[in-house]
């Protein structure tokens, strides 16, 4: 036994691209994408991120290493890159299309971008963002994206443009599979909750693991129809734009949606599988009756990002959607925890089912050990449900680090071996870890933790709230309060709402824990990928001053 070991035979680097390859041999003239009235099969899509390989490494002299930057919606060629751009060497960086220019212009300049593809939309915004580099920087080459559906896209004709290193790109191209499994594959930004965004960077394993888990966590069948409501900039879709490709799936691309164009896309495709936060669910559940339609069949949902509400989960589960919920970060490339559901607890009322639907579970299968730890001893808390710890991750869809932060990087990737989350979480008596927020956001009023998560679960089961947010706001007596944001439901009266929100706070929550303060907004200021900006809230909630209350 002492002279086996690793071989050229068994070391092949894993990487999620070798997918495309074998799909386009097993379903090539199955649908692979539909956008409007396009659509192509999996042979096509194959030969086309073979093109842009090829463009990228020979008409454009991308090296392997270098970064290609895209800002795009949920279009085919922000699909195709997620092969094409790896295939070349280079690492894909998908950048959020809804940041300012500033921001854009640190993101550009922090990745060392070469290359740039740009949508149509977001044209004028890059262009901003490229006249504030620093003179000494070099700009990347700027390539637009061509989309035959949308108006205004000046350019000159002999500009080069995507589809034209789609048609010069060789179909036959050897594609460059990584060296090592450990080569980058991907850098993704932070989502923008923080006025800091991180460079996590991420290798083909990484993506190779967490596609696999994805597949088998969620159950994934071959060939399901996948509606992409999901950002592709944000972790990569969580993984899927591999996923679905490895299962033959048929990607249905929405560049912009509503509840209305949701709804109608389930009905006219079939769609059995889409991705959301939880912003997406309460759009669907409180959609109005004009704007539904009737599901094809039942529709699984894979929802993360936030906490959902369980409330929302249980109104949208009454329209015949099939909710799964799980738990990740930029930094874990995809959903490294899941509510994995007991049989049994089909019997319990729909209320109970909603509560245990709303946690965030156990590991998933290839995620190695998860638990929550006090921060002063480093040791497991108790499994008692109620005392918060901070959630820390080991496995191997765990990130490289950020880059060019090595101090950031040591802070989240400790020597003891575990991937600090920053995320506050308890864990229940059965093993299922559920967040109670992010450290920031948890309220300290008069020496009581206060998880705003836990206080923002009961105001969505109010009949009339949208949308709720819950942060602190200073108080000369009790240090800090919580101060509620809402957004109410069409047809809610707001002349009222205030006072009938803390009445029904009152009713469900210990008193300390009630909002002392309600704010009622038309909307509450969300990322692309749904979640609230709790800064933003931080700061309107600052500039309110202290409450001045003398007791509770």
């Amino acid at each position: 036994m002492d002279r086996l070991g690793p071989n050229a035979a068994n070391s092949s680097a894993l990487t999620p691209l070798a997918f495309l390859e074998r799909t386009a041999t097993v379903y090539g003239d199955c649908t692979s994408l539909i956008y409007n009235s396009t659509v192509y099969t999996w042979s096509q899509t194959h030969r086309r991120c073979l093109r842009l390989a090829s463009s990228l490494a020979s008409h454009l002299r991308i090296s392997p290493g270098d970064v290609v930057s895209v800002l795009a919606p949920n279009i085919p060629a922000m699909y195709e890159m997620h092969f094409g751009v790896p295939m070349s060497g280079a690492v894909l960086n998908t950048i959020n299309l809804r940041l300012d220019a500033r921001t854009i212009s640190v993101l550009l300049r922090h990745s060392g971008s070469k290359l740039v593809f740009v949508d149509p939309g977001s044209r004028t915004l890059v262009n901003d963002a490229l006249r504030l580099l620093p003179p000494d920087h070099q700009p990347p080459r700027v390539i637009p994206i061509d989309d035959p559906y949308e108006e205004d896209q000046p350019r000159s004709p002999d500009e080069l443009s995507y589809e034209k290193l789609i048609e010069i790109g060789d179909p036959e191209f050897e594609w460059s599979r990584p060296k090592s499994e450990w080569d980058p594959a991907v850098l993704n930004y932070t989502s923008g909750t923080t006025s800091a965004p991180k460079g996590v960077v991420h290798c083909h394993r990484g993506l190779f693991i967490i596609t696999v888990d994805s597949l088998i966590d969620w159950s994934v069948p071959k060939q399901p129809v996948y509606l992409w409501t999901l950002p592709m900039f944000h972790a990569n879709g969580w993984s899927f734009p591999w996923g679905i490709a490895a299962v033959g799936g048929t990607n249905v691309c929405l560049r912009r949606f509503d509840a209305a164009t949701i709804y109608s896309a389930l009905a006219s495709h079939k769609v059995t599988h889409m991705c959301g936060a939880p912003v997406v669910l309460n759009m669907l559940a409180n959609a109005p009756a004009a704007a539904r339609k009737p599901l094809p069949g039942p529709v699984e949902v894979l929802t993360a990002g936030a906490p959902p509400p369980a409330a929302v989960l249980h109104r949208a589960e009454t329209l015949g959607f099939s909710i799964s919920h799980g738990y990740g970060l930029t930094e874990t490339a995809g959903l490294a925890v899941s509510c994995a559901w007991k049989r049994d607890w089909n019997k319990l009322p729909a209320d109970e089912r909603a509560r245990l639907k709303a946690r965030q579970g156990v590991r998933t299968l290839a995620m190695a050990v998860i638990d929550v730890i006090d921060g002063s001893t480093g040791r497991s808390v108790p499994r008692d449900g109620s005392t918060m710890g901070e959630i820390v991750l080991r496995g191997g869809c765990v990130m490289l680090g950020y880059l060019k932060d090595e101090e950031a990087t040591a802070k989240a990737v400790r020597d003891d071996g575990w991937f600090y989350t920053g995320d506050v979480g308890v864990m229940h008596p059965d093993g299922y870890l559920e967040i109670r927020d992010r450290s920031k956001d948890v309220i300290i009023s008069g020496g009581e933790n206060i998880s705003s998560v836990e206080v923002e679960s009961v105001l969505y089961g109010h009949p009339a709230v949208n949308e709720a947010a819950v942060v602190a706001r200073a108080d000369e007596f009790w240090g800090e309060t919580p101060c509620a944001f809402v957004s109410l439901k069409e047809g809610a009266s707001s002349a009222a709402a205030k006072e009938e929100v803390v009445k029904y706070c009152r009713e469900r929550l210990p008193h300390y824990m009630v909002p002392k303060t309600v704010v009622i907004r038309d909307e509450l200021p969300k990322t692309s990928t749904g979640k609230i900006l709790k800064f933003v809230l931080r700061e309107m909630a600052k500039s309110l001053g202290p409450t001045r209350t003398s007791r509770m």
